[in-house]
Formats: C-alpha cells, sequence, structure tokens
C-alpha cells in the first residue's frame, strides 16, 4: 500500500515544483484606420472581402481582430491590437510608412444600402472620426 502511495505522491511533488511559465502583460488598443478598398458593391448572402489599412506605432503592436458593430443597416468597424508590454522597457517606434493590411470578411444578410463606418481616431477634443462608406448590396 506504501508503495502505491509513494508512486502517486511523487509525480505530485515534481509537478508542485516546477516553475510557471513567466507571463507578459498584455493589453488591447484600438487602431486607427488609415484606408479602406471596397468593391464597387457587394453580394447578399455572400462572403465579400473589404481591405483595410491601418499603422502599427510600436514593435509591441500586433493586430488581434476586428471591432464590429451591428446596428440595423449601419456597421461599425475598428482595428483591435494586442499591445505586448515587456519589461526591459518600451517597444521600438515603427516608421511612419509600417502600413499593414488585414481583411475583412463581411457577409451581408439582406439586400439594400449598407453604412459601414471605420474608426478613424478621435479629433483634439476627443471625438471619435470615421471613414465612412455606404455601399449597395445587391
Amino acid at each position: 500500500m506504501r508503495k502505491i502511495f509513494l508512486l502517486i505522491l511523487i509525480p505530485f511533488l515534481y509537478l508542485s515544483c516546477t516553475k510557471e511559465p513567466e507571463t507578459e502583460d498584455v493589453a488591447f488598443e484600438l487602431l486607427p484606420v488609415n484606408e479602406v478598398e471596397l468593391p464597387v458593391s457587394f453580394n447578399v448572402n455572400k462572403e465579400n472581402i473589404i481591405r483595410i489599412k491601418f499603422v502599427r506605432p510600436t514593435e509591441c503592436h500586433a493586430f488581434n481582430k476586428f471591432y464590429f458593430e451591428k446596428d440595423g443597416s449601419s456597421r461599425t468597424i475598428a482595428v483591435e491590437s494586442t499591445v505586448f508590454k515587456y519589461d526591459n522597457g518600451g517597444c521600438a517606434v515603427l516608421q511612419n510608412n509600417n502600413v499593414a493590411t488585414q481583411n475583412l470578411k463581411f457577409n451581408p444578410d439582406q439586400t439594400g444600402e449598407y453604412t459601414l463606418k471605420f474608426w478613424n481616431g478621435k479629433d483634439s477634443n476627443g471625438v471619435d472620426l470615421f471613414l465612412t462608406y455606404t455601399i449597395l448590396v445587391e
């Protein structure tokens, strides 16, 4: 009985003494959309591609996903980035021309006009700015 108890106890002792992996400090941040490439019209119930361009300000910013808010036939879209914060200090600032491109798959479920609003940052008063497009879905 003691041997069985020891065989079970030893792995638990080993696992309790192993060092836990170090974790990075991560935050999420919206990045302004600089440019949008849209087709002339969209097709209903089909996947339509929207090319979205934005600037990564530092090496620590990585694309995470699109923020997507639906309100009737209006859509608000923003780029959400993951920001990795390291203990050793800041992240290198990237050049102004470091434009990243991500494709958004848009699948409208009804015909008609859609208003697409892409978050473009804030003005000097802290008011949200948008690149706004009206597109026909056929």
